[in-house]
């Protein structure tokens, strides 16, 4: 077998079909060579020598949850699949670390440091089917962002196969490190553009001794924020859902949760913390609930994709702002929605400005989704913000990414491209 490198490898048609998309719907033309099963980095450096003896582009995948095209293959490429490199190659207690290879799935990382009173704190709205490996490729964060940062403030170090099939490590197995470069940060967030990542060292974090859940329904998305600003401290969870949102949620879930105030808001803290959190909340909320075991409320929030796609096909973007701007955002963003008379159902990791806005694409009206898209992104560029706080560029961003880095910023980004991979092999048309 060595037709790719010596390297396992699969040509069924459901197979190359099912790599022409991802999660975000977006499909290219024509479809891959082959699919490329890696059993382990030696595989992946005999893949991507072969790949650039034979010019060949590589498009590094895992599970396929990819919301911007990034993990998409077409005519002419060969993907390698990841998702089989999927073991906890090792979990310590004492150092507060795992090493992990890129396909373990993400929440399954998260069960195993439970196990001894640990977390891996990235938790993406896809955890139970993302790996490690995509959520290191594109800086997932998800609903504990607001107290421990993205997946970029969780990764210590990692193991990487260039794109001539050189291996190289960065970062150290602790936490403060700062010998040369931070080459560790810069393939966090790369979608594999850079490099392929075969091991992570990443941090773990205690798991909380006392968690408390408030569920905070407001009569508008605006004075959820704002009672927001006025929580001390920095929650664990502070998670917003808009009155589409909701709707969406009710029908799906047999829930009543519009029923009590046009927005909501969830919120997870300490024990210690909760107080002063419902101190801000309550004068203006308009419903309170209160719960030990947030599992039911935090429910509602993750149930909230499936939710939408019982509507239609959801396109799902993702934008940053200052937070002080978070109420402006959604209120335009629901003109948006008015104007174009399109469905617009946003979510927010409202503690660090990443909204979530969510349209319902009518096949009979594509022009005004994406209209609708191109003001969203506006609108964050606008008001000082980002056109994405965690998914990525990909394909579908592309255009927008030139809108919002200057040309001195694009030409370096692109002149990294070109020295850690010359000939352009490693996910072609993603990012630049």
């Amino acid at each position: 077998m060595t037709e790719f490198g010596g390297v396992p490898f699969s040509t069924e048609d459901a197979v190359l079909d099912s790599r022409r998309t991802d999660r975000s719907g977006s499909a290219v033309e024509g479809r891959p060579e082959a699919v490329l099963l890696p059993r382990d980095a030696a595989d992946v450096a005999k893949a991507l020598r072969w790949a650039t003896s034979t010019g060949t582009p590589i498009v590094p995948r895992g599970a396929g949850t990819s919301l911007t095209g990034a993990s998409t293959a077409g005519t002419g490429t060969v993907v390698l699949d990841l998702s089989g490199m999927n073991r906890i190659v090792s979990l310590s207690a004492a150092d507060a670390t795992a090493v992990v290879e890129p396909g373990v799935i993400t929440a399954d990382l998260d069960r195993a440091a439970a196990t001894v009173g640990l977390r891996y704190a990235p938790d993406p709205a896809s955890h139970e089917i993302s790996t490690i490996g995509g959520n290191i490729a594109t800086n997932a964060g998800g609903l504990r962002c607001a107290k421990y940062g993205v997946t970029r403030d969780s990764v210590l170090g990692l193991s990487v196969i260039l794109a001539d099939g050189t291996r190289i490590e960065t970062g150290t197995g602790t936490f403060k490190g700062v010998a040369g470069y931070d080459l560790t940060g810069l393939f966090v967030g790369s979608e594999g553009t850079l490099g392929v990542v075969v091991s992570a060292t990443v941090r773990l974090r205690p798991i909380p001794a006392g968690l408390t859940t408030i569920a905070a329904s407001f009569a508008d998305a605006a004075a959820a924020c704002t009672a927001l600003a006025g929580v001390p401290g920095q929650p664990v969870i502070a998670e917003l859902l808009d009155a589409a949102a909701l709707r969406a949620v009710d029908a799906y879930l047999g829930t009543s949760l519009a029923a009590r105030g046009s927005a909501l808001l969830i919120v997870q803290a300490s024990t210690v913390d909760s107080p002063g959190v419902l101190s801000a909340l309550r004068p203006t909320a308009v419903s309170l609930e209160v719960s030990s075991d947030g599992d039911a409320l935090l429910h509602a929030r993750r149930s909230a994709l499936p939710a939408i796609e019982q509507l239609g096909r959801p396109l799902i973007e993702d934008i940053a702002v200052p937070r002080s701007r978070l109420p402006e955002a959604i209120t335009a963003i629901a003109d948006i929605a008015a104007r174009w008379q399109i469905p617009i159902c946003t979510l927010a990791h409202a503690a660090d400005g990443n909204l979530h806005p969510i349209i319902v694409d009518d096949p009979s009206r594509p022009a005004a989704a994406a209209s609708a898209a191109d003001e969203i992104f506006a609108l964050a560029l606008k008001l000082g913000g980002t056109i994405t706080g965690e998914h990525g560029v990909g394909t579908l961003k592309r255009e927008w990414l030139t809108r919002e880095l200057d040309p001195a910023n694009l030409t370096l980004q692109r002149g990294l491209k070109n020295l850690f991979d010359p000939q352009g092999i490693l996910n072609p048309g993603k990012v630049l």
